[in-house]
């Protein structure tokens, strides 16, 4: 149920796949960012480690400088194209894709109503392209900062509501929730979630501190996520620091 994220790992990052299962791990995220994009090269290298080993295989979309939630036409559109561009290349090995919601760029701040519109359209078409390929997209909950999107529950239910397709789910990440205040309030809505991110912070800023070296409130996430079925992801600075939260969550959840 473990699988492993990051994206610091920005030098030759296809090749510590093979390690992540000694380390206690049995599926991969892969973060389409930087070396980590799949292109026509790299998925060479993807379909070597999904061939020779048996890592379920996630993706997370493309979010460095894309937005959702633009109301620069271009901008938008090119997201989008990012996007599915991405599921094209993931549907191969993988079912399931992460989605930033997106954010309100400066004219997007004068404009709220048509940034969020702007972002629920973004996601259906996602979504639309997604299910033809067999996948699922989840939305994830973001990390405090003001001009962000979706960084409380009734945002977050509010966008999955609203966009109204069967395959989107909800990624809830509790780091990300923790610099919000609102761990416990998002975890009222634990049988809303397909999908987990799992990192610790000091509540200020998203450090992604292996689990147990920050103030998220631990036993209680365990605890309310007692028959989740979904995987659980750590997004670690390092292959070190993600098996001590692996390890750290083992012994919380009693496995």
């Amino acid at each position: 149920m473990f699988s492993f994220s990051s994206s610091k790992l920005v030098d030759r990052p296809f090749d510590w796949a093979y390690q992540l299962k000694d380390l206690g791990y049995s599926g991969w995220e892969i973060v389409n960012e930087g070396r980590q994009r799949l292109t026509a090269e790299s998925m060479v290298q993807a379909r070597e480690i999904v061939e020779t080993t048996d890592l379920v295989i996630t993706i997370h979309l493309p979010y460095s400088d894309l937005n959702l939630a633009s109301v620069n036409q271009p901008i938008w559109e090119e997201t989008v194209r990012q996007m599915k561009s991405c599921l094209d290349l993931a549907s191969e090995f993988s079912r399931l894709a992460v989605l930033h919601p997106g954010h309100f760029s400066p004219l997007g701040m004068q404009m709220p109503d048509a940034a969020w519109s702007q972002s629920i359209l973004g996601i259906q078409q996602v979504c639309d392209h997604a299910a033809r390929l067999d996948m699922r997209v989840a939305v994830e909950n973001m990390v405090n900062m003001p001009a962000i999107l979706g960084r409380r529950p009734e945002e977050i239910l509010g966008i999955i509501e609203t966009v109204d397709r069967e395959n989107v789910g909800f990624i809830f990440d509790v780091g990300h929730a923790n610099t919000n205040a609102n761990v416990e309030d998002f975890l009222k809505h634990s049988s809303r979630m397909v999908h987990i991110h799992v990192h610790d912070n000091h509540g200020e800023r998203d450090e992604h501190l292996p689990v147990g070296n920050g103030t998220v409130p631990w036993k209680k996430v365990v605890q309310a996520l007692r028959g989740y079925e979904g995987r659980i992801v750590t997004e670690s600075r390092s292959l070190e620091e993600g098996q001590r939260s692996v390890v750290r969550l083992k012994r919380l959840m009693g496995i």
